[in-house]
């Protein structure tokens, strides 16, 4: 006979873990416990010592889909011949934490249950059992249990309590569990907030939006609004109604066969649409769809769409009625946190919606859905929240506790304990009071959930953003010590953290905009890095940005500051119809640029792109963020590949010179080219110039491997190109696979140099 204590740490509450322990233990006719506590889930058995090394293995080898373990320890323990196994209360421990489980799209054995008549839970919108369901943004505290989750207030009926209990039932300490008897319930309401009465709700919801309405729709982590995607008008009201511009609408659809009819899904999209995370991903679409099209204002010019299947049984339910794709787009006003609540969903929606179908169960948690794409190795983020967050990111060595308060664009902060790095859920883009209430009141959930009291502070180094105003603020109140970051050397030690590397490495930082240390707008960067310093050995030679800001919203501005110099630089934009102003604003402009007045300096890679697509008069003012690089980059898709020329441009130490680009692009202009062909040309040659400048800095440093950051990286045609050019000179490439190459990432990689500046 043998006794063990095993001290189990990871994803281990909330997802099945103490039933599976339990079974495990019968199995073997082993007696002992187990028990959650607010820092590991603590197991003893006792048996035969075959039975106990067989649990054991099983224990690791039989895990429940959504567990996970991080840390394990045995000891053993004298043996007490008690008999029995009992899954005992939990216990609060001071100053420990348990990792928490994000939100989990609904599961096949809840989707069988949920549209089979004879089931007690047949068209119960918020069904769900440990392997499924809402668990992030309901939860208020640790240990994992319902009095600390917004189901509080909804007691269990006996049948739903029996099944809580059973440790046989796949509801065994369910912490959502509920049904139509004692659970959440839906309620139709006006625009106004008035209660309509329907017999049921959501049928009257699904009526709506095949009639052409826009509904307003309370979920897991906030509000969508959704409507019928297949027709023109709308969509267009929505898109008007929300000051939605041209950015894109994501889709949810029916099922798998619905998305195949719109877009090429890979076997390995197919596995991350399906998966429990369920993200928006962006997928190629088709030319057409059948005998039913997308509205046009969907994605206007894009030859991607983001789309998703149904996580809850509330949208399960909801798109078995309407049967068709939906868009299904945060609900917010721009710039704005998605809405969580009944009562401010009327107050900031009602000149949108004409109808919200909404529940009482509190959203504890602002929780957006994640966007990923999927290359040939896997997922890659690009907005990482519902489903993903706030799994921590484990990394390479402990690190001291630290609260990196990340950028202003995709803010996200990352609070560090030990190996464990948590970076937010996407919060948004710190421009506004609102914005910044929903960051600071989510930094305060993660420090009382993972029980962390930060040592030490980190932000971006630019004055004027609001998360480093807010970490000034806080290390004054504090007295924590704060460390100011560079945004580039931020970007590529993320990466770093992410590929669990040390450095030194080459990092490649291109982006829009990072404030310098020489106090100009940096964006075109080639990094010496290691987490405690780095060297800018290469940059893009800057140009001016005039007017700022003017010039981001207004990209042909951007082609006139890179053309300048380039003879027939008119004639090219008269040969593509490039009109944007008259001779004597362009003469302004020009004197703008010439005597430097509210014109400061960038080597930003992201506005050479909005250049780019300027001078070839792809988009000339943008209505959304990257636009114009987008439209650059499908204007290059459509190029023939079989053309493979580029413009020569030849990376070096210092600042690279791209006169001999622009001189090349121009004639190609006046040469009458295609504008795909050009765009392709152009992508091409900022691969070279990648390839070319990591082999200089090869030359004079002796590294070879390089790292890719920052939000152009996003550009699946640029990276494509980069890898295999650096892979074939012989360098080892990491880019990001668990946090963002965008601004979404920072936070991480200032934590990581904080850490390793104070050391």
């Amino acid at each position: 006979m043998e006794r063990i204590r095993i001290t189990v740490k990871g994803v281990v509450q909330g997802v099945g873990f103490r039933p599976f322990v339990f079974r495990l233990a019968q199995e073997g006719g082993l007696s002992g416990s187990v028990r959650n506590t607010s820092g590991s889930v603590d197991i003893e058995v006792e048996g035969a010592a075959d039975k106990v090394a067989e649990f054991r293995r099983d224990l690791v080898a039989k895990l429940p889909p959504l567990a996970s373990i991080t840390d394990l320890m045995v000891a053993t323990v004298p043996v007490t011949g008690e008999t029995g196994f009992l899954i005992l209360e939990s216990r609060a421990q001071a100053g420990q934490f348990q990792l928490v489980s994000p939100d989990i799209a609904t599961c096949a054995d809840c989707r069988r249950e949920l549209f089979d008549p004879a089931d007690r839970r047949f068209g119960y919108p918020f069904t769900n059992c440990t392997n499924c369901g809402p668990r992030f943004t309901i939860i208020r505290d640790i240990p994992y249990d319902r009095p600390l989750t917004t189901m509080r207030p909804f007691p269990m009926c006996p049948e739903c309590q029996a099944e809580y209990g059973n440790p046989l039932d796949r509801r065994f300490h369910a912490q959502p569990n509920a049904c139509p008897v004692c659970g959440p319930k839906l309620t139709l309401l006006a625009p106004t907030g008035e209660r309509l009465e329907a017999p049921d709700p959501l049928l009257a919801a699904a009526a709506a939006l095949l009639s052409g309405s826009i509904v307003a729709l309370k979920g897991l982590g906030g509000f969508h609004l959704a409507c019928d995607a297949t027709r023109d008008a709308p969509v267009e009201l929505l898109r008007r109604r929300k000051g939605r511009g041209g950015k894109p609408f994501a889709l949810m659809m029916p099922d798998l066969e619905t998305v195949r009819r719109f877009c090429f899904v890979s076997e390995a999209e197919a596995e991350v649409m399906q998966s429990p995370a369920c993200p928006i991903v962006l997928l190629r679409r088709t030319t057409g769809g059948g005998a039913v099209e997308l509205a046009g204002g969907i994605a206007p010019g894009l030859s991607r769409l983001g789309v998703m299947l149904p996580y809850t049984p509330l949208h399960h339910l909801l798109m078995a009625q309407v049967a068709r794709p939906l868009v299904m787009t945060s609900a917010n006003l721009s710039e704005e946190p998605i809405v969580t609540d009944n009562a401010d969903g009327v107050a900031r929606l009602h000149a949108i919606a004409d109808l919200m179908l909404v529940h009482d169960r509190e959203i504890l948690t602002r929780c957006d859905d994640s966007v990923v794409i999927v290359d040939d190795k896997g997922m890659v983020p690009v907005r990482r929240a519902r489903g993903l967050a706030p799994y921590p990111i484990r990394l390479a060595r402990p690190v001291r506790s630290v609260l990196a308060c990340g950028g202003e664009e995709k803010s996200t902060f990352c609070l560090t304990r030990d190996r464990e790095a948590f970076v937010s859920q996407h919060i948004g883009d710190l421009e506004n009071a609102e914005t910044l209430a929903h960051f600071e009141a989510t930094a305060e959930l993660f420090r009382r959930l993972f029980r962390v009291a930060p040592e030490l502070l980190a932000c971006d180094m630019h004055p004027e953003y609001l998360s480093t105003k807010y970490a000034r603020e806080l290390a004054e109140r504090s007295a924590l010590p704060l460390v100011e970051v560079q945004h580039h050397h931020a970007h590529i030690a993320s990466c770093l953290a992410d590929n669990d590397a040390d450095g030194p490495v080459i990092g490649v930082a291109f982006d829009g905009t990072g404030y310098g240390t020489d106090g100009t707008i940096w964006g075109g960067e080639f990094l010496v890095v290691d987490p405690s310093s780095f060297e800018r050995v290469a940059w893009l030679e800057p140009v001016r940005l005039p007017g700022g800001a003017a010039s981001i919203r207004r990209p042909w501005r951007m082609a006139v500051s890179h053309l300048l110099k380039v003879p027939l630089w008119k004639e090219a934009f008269a040969r593509r119809g490039v009109v944007p102003a008259t001779d004597r604003e362009l003469q302004v402009l020009v004197q703008q640029i010439s005597s430097g007045l509210n014109s400061p300096m960038t080597s930003s890679a992201g506005r050479l792109f909005d250049a780019a697509s300027a001078a070839l008069g792809i988009c000339l003012e943008v209505r959304y963020e990257a636009q114009a690089a987008i439209e650059l980059e499908e204007a290059a898709l459509r190029a023939d590949p079989a053309d493979e020329r580029s413009y020569a441009v030849e990376g070096r130490c210092g600042p690279i010179e791209l006169g001999t680009l622009w001189g090349a692009l121009v004639q190609d202009i006046l040469s009458e080219v295609s504008t795909e062909t050009i765009a392709l040309r152009f992508h091409r040659s900022v691969a070279d110039l990648v390839a070319s400048t990591c082999a200089a800095v090869r030359a004079n440093t002796g590294l070879s491997r390089v790292a890719l950051s920052g939000g152009v990286f996003q550009n699946r045609l640029l990276t494509g190109l980069v890898v295999p050019r650096l892979s074939a000179l012989g360098f080892e490439v990491l880019r990001h696979r668990r946090v963002p190459c965008n601004d979404g990432g920072l936070s991480l990689g200032q934590a990581v140099i904080a850490d390793a500046l104070r050391r």
